[in-house]
């Protein structure tokens, strides 16, 4: 219960921050973005204080040290992939062309003339 508690308490901070924002509105723009970073911040603060919020964080850092261990492709590779997706792309658009063309010579000139006849 007392999670649960903590739980409405951070997200109660964040709605604070966020109408801080708002109610500054003849403030400078800095001020009003603090309210907010604030209000962020303490519903942070307040949010890993709960058992649930430690398990977000902490899978937020493992989730962080998985992403490091991927194997990036260089530079190199990305332009050639990506050449390689529009060569597909464009020898994809002319077959499409093609058979659409095909189609309309098919139905309109040889079907459509012949019944004209």
């Amino acid at each position: 219960m007392a999670d649960k508690i903590k739980f409405v308490l951070a997200l109660l901070l964040l709605v604070a921050g966020i109408a801080g924002f708002y109610l500054l509105s003849d403030q400078a723009m800095i001020l009003r973005v603090l309210a907010v970073l604030v209000g962020l911040g303490a519903s942070i603060v307040v949010a890993w204080q709960t058992v649930p919020g430690r398990q977000f964080f902490d899978f937020a850092k493992e989730s962080v040290n998985e992403a490091k261990k991927v194997v990036w492709p260089t530079r190199k590779e990305t332009l050639q992939m990506t050449g390689l997706v529009f060569a597909f792309a464009v020898v994809m658009a002319t077959f499409l062309w093609m058979a659409d063309k095909g189609i309309e010579w098919v139905l309109y000139d040889l079907i459509l003339q012949w019944r004209k006849v």
